[in-house]
């Protein structure tokens, strides 16, 4: 029989160095770190036929929800146990260093990338150390790459060109956003009262909604505006329901601290108010600039993106540990901030609110990287309502009666917060089965 008339009636075209089709690793999963190969008897036709695009896009979809969800709740746990310690240190113990407990937090969000490798180690145990260390740095340059492009499909030039100058890069710019804005809260904090400290830094989740529109290209949805416009009236009823000051926290990371309740005035409230405005402005512009500069696109893996996204925030605590302990001698010599390292309790303590910060920023980073700016902010809003929870649980005389206001907001931030997930869930199913259709389409077209 002639050569010719031996060829297979369809012919899968390969990358040259393997037998597995073009399409079959366009579409197989990137983020196991030993993929099996698809069967060379799959041809491309029937992979077409059997997948369902709307099928593919829900289990997408919830898939990438789950993760954020058990996210969700290690950061919750996590934000209480450090708001906790953290007022803790400073208002019984009387360790009131603002800036190094900021450097310290921040320094240690360096610790999520050994922390997160030794675990992905342990899972892989029987694979090869060489073997599994060059697949992971793989991992890594690959998703750096899809950052760096924000395309799935990094090729030509831009595939060998390393994405290590635009990750410094990118770094040294987020975590300037982040000191400044958790910076702002320390300097607030002695200047305004605990009300209007509370209630102005958490409208960050309305600022990380209105930076969404222009720099993610998010559309206005109303559902959304509804949502983030409930969780701050939730915030305004903690704040000002009830005269009793409450806890509450930074969510930069930098340490959360409550007001001492003889504080009834504060010293400048009208410059304190201004600054922590400012500071949420750069709070909500730093979650948007995070997404939009350090964030691979839509459609990646949820395992590339929880590898990337705790990758990332090892290399801020690296920067802030490198670069920001520049200004603790200029505060010790100028007399603001006396650096000393705490003693006895204070010591542990304090350990124990910084791993507790740095397991709750690292998987609100994680948290921004699988769903959105807005959706983690108003998530993040949820503490407010679980601190004053645990303060009333707290045996004498560390507790805290939880009041009405507390009960109300608390459930407005909860609503919002269930809202706002449905809308995201909705939006983000919506894009996943319109690129689905959309390759779909593709695939037709080349066949």
């Amino acid at each position: 029989m002639p050569s010719d008339l031996r060829r297979p009636p369809f012919h899968r075209p390969t990358d040259g160095r393997s037998h597995t089709p073009l399409l079959a690793q366009k579409h197989g999963s990137d983020e196991n770190y030993h993929a099996p190969m698809r069967p060379r008897s799959l041809s491309r036709r029937s992979t077409f036929h059997e997948r369902d695009p709307d099928a593919e896009a829900s289990k997408a979809t919830r898939r990438r929800y789950t993760y954020a969800g058990a996210f969700l709740l290690l950061s919750l746990v996590s934000f209480v146990i450090q708001t906790e310690t953290a007022v803790y240190i400073q208002h019984n113990l009387g360790w009131k260093k603002a800036y190094a407990m900021l450097y310290f937090t921040h320094g240690s969000w360096s610790l999520l990338w050994p922390a997160q490798f030794l675990i992905l180690r342990l899972q892989k145990w029987n694979v090869p150390l060489k073997s599994f260390w060059r697949r992971h740095v793989q991992v890594l340059r690959q998703t750096a790459q899809m950052v760096e492009h924000q395309s799935l499909h990094v090729t030509g030039r831009n595939a060998s060109k390393s994405p290590v100058p635009y990750i410094l890069k990118m770094t040294a710019f987020v975590t300037c956003a982040l000191t400044v804005a958790g910076g702002s809260w320390y300097v607030a904090v002695d200047m305004t009262t605990a009300s209007d400290l509370t209630a102005i830094y958490n409208c960050s989740a309305f600022f990380a909604y209105a930076f969404s529109i222009p720099l993610l290209k998010e559309k206005v949805r109303w559902s959304k505006v509804f949502a983030v416009a409930v969780a701050i009236a939730g915030v305004l009823v903690v704040a000002y329901g009830d005269s009793a000051p409450a806890k509450h926290g930074s969510k930069s990371g930098g340490g959360a601290g409550g007001v001492p309740p003889e504080q009834k005035e504060a010293s400048n409230r009208a410059l304190g108010n201004i600054v922590i405005g400012i500071g949420s402005v750069l709070y909500g512009f730093y979650e948007v600039l995070y997404k939009k500069v350090a964030c691979p696109p839509d459609g990646c893996s949820p395992g590339r993106g929880m590898i990337f996204a705790n990758t990332f925030g090892s290399l801020i605590g690296c920067f802030t540990l490198s670069v920001l302990w520049i200004p603790i001698p200029i505060l010790h010599v100028m007399g603001w901030e006396k650096f000393e390292f705490p003693q006895g309790e204070a010591a542990w303590m304090l350990a124990i609110s910084v791993l507790a910060n740095a397991t709750f920023s690292g998987s609100f980073l994680v948290l921004i990287s699988l769903t959105s700016p807005v959706l983690s902010s108003v998530a993040a809003l949820l503490t407010i309502f679980l601190v004053a929870l645990v303060d009333q649980l707290l045996p004498p005389p560390l507790n805290t009666p939880l009041t009405t206001a507390a009960i109300i907001g608390g459930l407005l931030i909860i609503g919002a917060f269930i809202l706002l997930s449905w809308a995201t869930y909705r939006e983000m199913d919506e894009e996943r089965r319109k690129k689905l259709e959309e390759e779909s389409e593709s695939d037709i077209e080349d066949i």
